[in-house]
């Protein structure tokens, strides 16, 4: 890991614009083979890069959230399978390795079978130097799986913002731009192509606890961006409603089961909840590859349950009285009934449910599929 170091101007957030380290970047000989990410446990303060040079440590930065989000860890998962090709090393145990790293983003997964589904083909095709071959067959396929990811990030966007009215103000959970895409985000991305169009007055940012990704994180990208935004407290966001000073939710996702239940950061279920009794618009975004058809319903998806110590204490610093017990899932689910609207680079699921899901979800095991609407359903349509 290269050391870390302070923003340029100061340590806080408000000394973040200009900084531009990409999330994840593959480095090739004679710096590589290796991955360099973007530590995302330390920002806003410092901005440090985390390099892994193996399977191993690449393993304990995604455990760690320093590469997080469901897209940029179908990404990582992908460019480890190239990493363990590239060394030598086994791919098949790499890539077991790699997608039980986390079980509930269902991305992990994808990425790292692509990757070995990519390097056995490759392998079997290679008459000489086979090993050589599959390697940098899977470099490109994981490449390839990044920059669908942007064009995806792009789709998400125009078909999203058809659903933020004029004068919005949005509120939003957890982190869901360029730091977890290969392009501007899920989420976020409509965000910023509502604020680009004129039609974002305000956007409303959970903290999100434990981990406090939005006020970190999210918080962080708005301001390199410059949103007008504030940070409330996620037990705020009741009163906010109250007041009528949401007109829609948006929210990403980390596995969206077949009959289109949402796992994604923990207190997403409570904000539908109170979207539904206050008539405000819930809506998630997410691509195809978090859909997950093999997963039939939110109680089938495993949900994280990550150290009590991220709940005891912030930054390491204890906030309960040693040997406090800490109830930590890393995430809730969303059933269906309670979601507005999906949007992927496919279209937009509406209402939400098994068939409008299958529709997209159809021929696009193949990520190299064009990128077009095959169902949308227009806001008051």
């Amino acid at each position: 890991m290269t050391p870390g170091r302070r923003l340029a101007g100061g340590a806080g957030p408000e000394h973040t614009r200009g900084v531009d380290i990409p999330a994840l970047r593959w480095l090739e000989p004679p710096e590589g083979p290796a991955i360099e990410l973007l530590d995302q446990t330390r920002l806003p303060v410092v901005e440090a890069v985390v390099t892994c040079r193996d399977v191993p440590s690449l393993v304990d930065a995604i455990r760690r959230l320093v590469v997080r989000g469901a897209p940029m860890l179908g990404v990582a998962g992908a460019f480890g399978v190239a990493l363990a090709a590239c060394r030598g090393d086994d791919v098949a145990a790499a890539t077991e390795a790699i997608e039980t790293a986390r079980p509930t983003a269902v991305n992990l997964r994808w990425g790292a079978r692509r990757a070995l589904a990519a390097y056995r083909e490759a392998s079997a095709s290679q008459d000489h130097e086979p090993e050589r071959g599959a390697a940098q067959a899977v470099v490109a396929l994981a490449r390839s799986i990044a920059a669908q990811d942007a064009a995806a990030s792009d789709a998400m966007a125009a078909y999203g913002l058809e659903l933020v009215p004029p004068g919005a103000r949005v509120l939003t959970h957890c982190n869901t731009g360029a730091l977890v895409s290969g392009g501007a985000g899920t989420a976020f991305a409509v965000i910023m192509a509502a604020h680009r169009a004129g039609r974002l007055a305000q956007l409303w940012i959970d903290e999100t606890r434990p981990l406090l990704q939005g006020a970190r994180l999210t918080a962080y990208e708005a301001r390199r961006a410059g949103l007008p935004h504030a940070v409330l407290a996620d037990s705020a966001a009741a009163s906010l409603m109250a007041a009528g000073q949401v007109d829609i939710v948006l929210t990403g996702a980390d596995r969206i089961a077949a009959d289109g239940s949402v796992a994604n950061k923990i207190g997403t279920y409570a904000l539908a909840v109170l979207a539904r009794h206050h008539g405000v618009p819930f809506v998630v975004a997410a691509p195809v590859s978090t859909i997950d058809p093999d997963t039939p319903d939110g109680a089938a998806i495993e949900v994280e349950q990550r150290p009590a110590e991220e709940v005891t204490h912030v930054a390491g610093v204890p906030t309960a009285p040693a040997a406090t017990a800490g109830y930590n899932p890393a995430f809730d689910v969303t059933p269906p009934a309670l979601i507005t609207a999906i949007v992927t680079e496919r279209g937009v699921a509406r209402p939400v449910g098994e068939g409008t899901l299958r529709v997209l979800v159809e021929g696009s095991s193949d990520c190299d599929g064009p990128l077009d609407a095959i169902y949308v359903e227009r806001w008051g349509s």
